[in-house]
């Protein structure tokens, strides 16, 4: 029998706005939609994609107070990996300690399953784009490409005829491909990130709409 509150938690992750993580031969790309924020407010309040090390990164679909937690928890571990071990961490080590905290958080009493599902997003040790999927209940699973959030199944379903190698920024084109099967794309509403040899790094708004254009 699943556990209630792990259920509410899921539920939270399918509501939240979409992310995607697409691989190509030379690099990871992921695009999520971002929160649609007040005209008087700053768009750099509701960030989707965050940098965890030199070559990983996270986006989640779901509650992003708790997202904050396990972002900011995942970048002081991956601090405290260099600092001990005087070298970077792994896009596996990244996905599998984020796994475990939102595993730990369905069996302990006076707390609740975290809210979200992500995406972490690098490079394998052997230099091979990759993306996990975590969702509440701490399963963690690897994939060519997957999709979180509202209407992922639709764009999972998607990805599986369309996949295909790809690289530079034929990989980005296909991402927001992959987003604009539910989403209306505007360089306003989504952020994507870039991760490959050289490092992650986030796309501007100028070029993703000129991606956009270009798709």
């Amino acid at each position: 029998m699943r556990d209630a509150q792990v259920e509410y938690a899921s539920e939270a992750a399918r509501k939240g706005n979409l992310a995607v993580g697409v691989t190509g031969t030379d690099s990871v790309v992921v695009a999520a939609e971002k929160q649609q924020v007040a005209k008087l407010q700053s768009p750099q309040t509701f960030g989707k994609v965050y940098k965890i090390d030199d070559n990983v990164c996270v986006t989640f679909a779901g509650l992003t107070a708790d997202a904050r937690i396990l972002i900011n928890r995942a970048r002081e571990e991956a601090q405290s990996h260099k600092l001990t071990l005087e070298d970077g961490t792994t896009v596996e080590y990244i996905a599998r300690f984020i796994g475990n905290m939102q595993q730990k958080y369905t069996q302990r009493s006076g707390v609740r399953p975290f809210g979200l599902s992500t995406l972490v997003a690098g490079l394998s040790e052997e230099g091979n784009p990759t993306v996990y999927h975590t969702d509440p209940s701490g399963t963690v699973s690897e994939w060519k490409s997957y999709a979180i959030g509202r209407n992922s199944k639709a764009v999972r379903e998607w990805m599986d005829k369309n996949h295909e190698d790809t690289t530079g920024l034929a990989t980005v084109k296909l991402a927001l491909r992959a987003m604009s099967q539910n989403c209306d794309l505007s360089s306003e509403r989504i952020e994507v990130a870039v991760v490959d040899r050289i490092g992650t790094r986030i796309i501007s708004v100028d070029k993703i709409q000129t991606l956009i254009n270009d798709k």
